[in-house]
């Protein structure tokens, strides 16, 4: 399973968008937002779900998780 930070970068960089900007789109702290990317803590539940709606994700494709068929 790859890194959820670098996942996160990954994502936000294909977007052209600045942690400061994205935070203000997900309603939480550019600060908490670095932290999830450097991987210094997780995003909660909620978080999680917000991202993962963000970019019209699963969140199974939020942590690079394959379905099994």
């Amino acid at each position: 399973m790859t890194n959820l930070g670098n996942k996160l970068k990954e994502l936000r960089t294909a977007e052209n968008l600045t942690q400061t900007a994205l935070a203000e789109k997900l309603n939480i702290s550019r600060v908490n937002y670095t932290r999830y990317e450097t991987n210094a803590s997780r995003p909660d539940y909620e978080t999680l779900i917000a991202i993962a709606d963000f970019y019209d994700i699963s969140l199974d494709e939020l942590f690079d998780r394959k379905i099994r068929q």
